[in-house]
């Protein structure tokens, strides 16, 4: 089951504190000031913090149908989720926004949680 942009955005906009503002063109997301993903140009797929690189690189080896990236974001500690993976991916990302006022996903342990965004 699919998810689209339109649900993408009310998920994003129930989390507390949330304001919607355009990020190089597309809308972006931030929990209590804080960037938690960003709607791509392409439509179907959104931007996410991680916690560095070597996790972009895990997430995008164990789940290649979800996670991505492109080039565009070599360097960066962004990984690219495609939405027609489904619905549990970004519940997963929408509670790890709402956890801790926005950021990204970072390693804790043996599993990932939500960290705030200092950049």
């Amino acid at each position: 089951m699919s998810i689209d942009p339109i649900e993408v955005r009310a998920l994003a906009l129930a989390l507390p504190e949330t304001a919607e503002k355009a990020m190089y063109g597309p809308p972006a997301f931030y929990p209590r000031g804080r960037w938690f993903a960003r709607i791509t140009r392409e439509g179907g797929v959104h931007a996410v913090p991680v916690g560095g690189e070597e996790l972009k690189r895990e997430l995008i080896a164990a789940v290649p149908g979800t996670f991505f990236s492109a080039p565009h974001y070599d360097g960066h500690a962004v990984v690219l989720v495609r939405l027609a993976a489904g619905r549990a991916a970004d519940r997963r990302l929408a509670a790890a926004g709402a956890e801790e006022g926005g950021g990204g996903l970072r390693r804790s342990g043996s599993g990932l949680r939500a960290t705030a965004r200092t950049a």
